[in-house]
């Protein structure tokens, strides 16, 4: 299984510089040329919420982002280092609308989203199926 690991300083005109990232890696695992543009859309969604959690907490460590590519789906982790208030930050109720928001988009995006947190951060899992191009 390859891998594909960026971090990049949580700053967002670095969102469009990772969602080009995953679209090649995506694209050469195998994943659908029609859902491309949705991987895309998931990645800058789940990237953006980083970076802005990043903000609010006055972090200055990365945004963290793993492509990786499996026999048969591709995967994206997008982690943050921001604490969870209450333990429950990414799914609680002390979350921001704005967070909220973003989380509806990427789940309306994303077939298979898992979105968790712990006391070391917060971590979007997605993945797509890919079948890895054939050796011709």
């Amino acid at each position: 299984m390859a891998t594909v690991e960026l971090r990049f300083s949580a700053s967002p005109e670095h969102v469009r510089t990772a969602r080009l990232v995953a679209a090649a890696v995506a694209r050469r695992a195998g994943v659908e040329e029609s859902v491309l543009d949705e991987l895309r859309l998931a990645v800058g969604e789940a990237c953006s919420r980083a970076v802005g959690l990043h903000a609010a907490h006055a972090l200055d460590t990365p945004v963290r982002v793993t492509l990786s590519e499996g026999e048969k789906a591709f995967s994206i982790e997008v982690g943050d280092d921001a604490p969870p208030p209450g333990g429950q930050r990414a799914e609680g109720p002390g979350d921001g609308e704005a967070d909220q928001l973003g989380l509806a988009v990427i789940r309306g995006l994303v077939d298979d989203v898992q979105v968790t947190s712990d006391a070391r951060g917060g971590l979007i899992r997605m993945s797509w199926p890919a079948k890895p191009p054939s050796l011709a």
